[in-house]
Parts: C-alpha cells; structure tokens; sequence
C-alpha cells in the first residue's frame, strides 16, 4: 500500500513536471533558456516517471530493465544537450544578453 502510494507519488509528480517544462519550453525567449528548460525536464520526470513504474514493477527483471534504461538516460541526456549547445554556439547562435536596466535602478 505504502510502495503503491508513493509510486503514484513519483508518477504523477514526474508527470506534472514534464509538462510544466514543456509549457516552459514554448514560452521561453530564445534557444538556450529553451533547451535549458526541455534539458531538465528531460532529467527530472524521467527519474520520477521511470522511478515510479519500477515501483509498479515490483522486484522483476522489468524493474531490473527499467533502472538500466534510467542509467543509460541519465548518461546520455546531459551529453547531448551539450551537444547540441555547443553545435548552436559554433554555428553563431550566441545567447541574448541580458536586459539593460536603467542607471541607478536597483536590481535585486
């Protein structure tokens, strides 16, 4: 019951924040907040999504499977949004500067 509980814990949770990021991701204002915003989407609801599915799963080889798809995204996810972060920024894709504000505004 507990397990149960917290796998639809994980699955919902992994859920909200995959779409929240991806809400995120179409309304940022350039390339990198966007990938920033789709790169931790990616990471985070899949640990929960997946964490929760192998909870489903009970102690079984699809858990066993599962774990070893999370590792494998896990190593591969942040490698390619390098990737494509720096194949952006040697094709002159520069990231925006921030906003100027004005003399003597207090900006914290």
């Amino acid at each position: 019951m507990i397990i149960e509980g917290l796998s639809w814990f994980l699955l919902i949770g992994g859920g909200a924040f995959v779409f929240i990021g991806g809400v995120g991701a179409l309304r940022m204002p350039d390339f990198y907040t966007r990938l920033h915003a789709a790169s931790l989407t990616d990471s985070l609801g899949t640990i929960l999504v997946l964490s929760g599915v192998a909870l489903q799963a009970g102690f079984s080889l699809a858990a066993l499977k599962l774990l070893a798809i999370l590792v494998f995204l896990m190593l591969t996810s942040p490698t390619a949004t390098y990737a494509l972060a720096n194949a952006a920024r040697f094709a002159g894709l520069f990231p925006r500067a921030p906003a100027q504000s004005p003399e003597g505004a207090d900006t914290r």
